[in-house]
């Protein structure tokens, strides 16, 4: 079975609404028995499903996210509990996470991420010049501010799914007030295949509004996170978004 990252990118260029929507969530967060509600409620109004994947050591998630990471690790979720957890999700799904947790899916990785739907891995720190390493698993590659001119295109050439553009120099969750955010976009668009969507401390409706027409959709990650965490209506949370 071959992992195919076409449903995701088809996603995202016909949203529900004018820019799409990529919920993030934590798996196994608030608890291993109530994510399966918290990843179909989100199903409801998200356009794909960003599932990040519990590691003990990450490099860019901020605060709320290794909180919620801690909490999900410690009632002992893991790659298949995942897999099985995502598997019937009505929305496209990306997993993201680090490298070790993939790596020790083993030889069969590609395979059992195809049988759980699944449509394409982020991996921070798995360098572009490295990515064999996980052969056959379509990519999602990020692009940053401080992203060299002449890499943006082998970024954009080599992504699959969409290019995530990181709106800030900071984790997860930093308040960004995206000043920098409109140039990264610019630099990126001459050279997109895919959707081109906006991450990294999207919390509000005016932070969208602010996007409109400078990327395809934003990705909502810690404030979504937060507000699980509060027992909150994570439908309501991301409405709110396209208020």
């Amino acid at each position: 079975m071959r992992l195919d990252s076409t449903p995701l990118t088809e996603a995202l260029r016909a949203p529900q609404r004018e820019m799409a929507l990529v919920a993030y969530v934590v798996a196994g967060y608030p608890s291993r028995a109530a994510f399966p509600d918290v990843l179909s409620a989100v199903a409801q109004v998200a356009d794909a499903i960003e599932v990040g994947v519990p590691f003990t050591d990450p490099m860019a998630d901020g605060v709320s996210i290794q909180r919620a990471s801690e909490a999900a690790l410690a009632d002992g979720t893991d790659l298949p509990y995942i897999l099985e957890t995502v598997a019937n999700c009505s929305r496209p799904v990306a997993l993201m996470g680090y490298l070790n947790p993939f790596l020790a899916g083993g030889p069969d990785l590609a395979s059992d991420l195809a049988s759980a739907n699944v449509r394409a891995l982020i991996v921070p720190d798995l360098p572009l010049e490295e990515r064999d390493v996980l052969d056959g698993v379509p990519l999602v590659q990020l692009v940053t501010p401080l992203t060299p001119e002449g890499r943006i295109g082998a970024l954009c050439d080599a992504t699959a799914g969409f290019i995530y553009a990181v709106t800030g120099l900071s984790t997860t969750g930093t308040k960004s007030d995206l000043h920098q955010t409109p140039d990264t976009l610019a630099r990126i668009r001459p050279h997109a295949q895919h959707p081109v969507l906006a991450g990294f401390g999207i919390r509000s409706a005016t932070q969208v509004r602010a996007l409109r027409g400078l990327c395809d959709g934003v990705i909502v990650g810690s404030a979504l996170v937060d507000a699980i965490g509060r027992d909150e209506d994570p439908v309501d949370t991301l409405n709110a978004l396209h208020a």
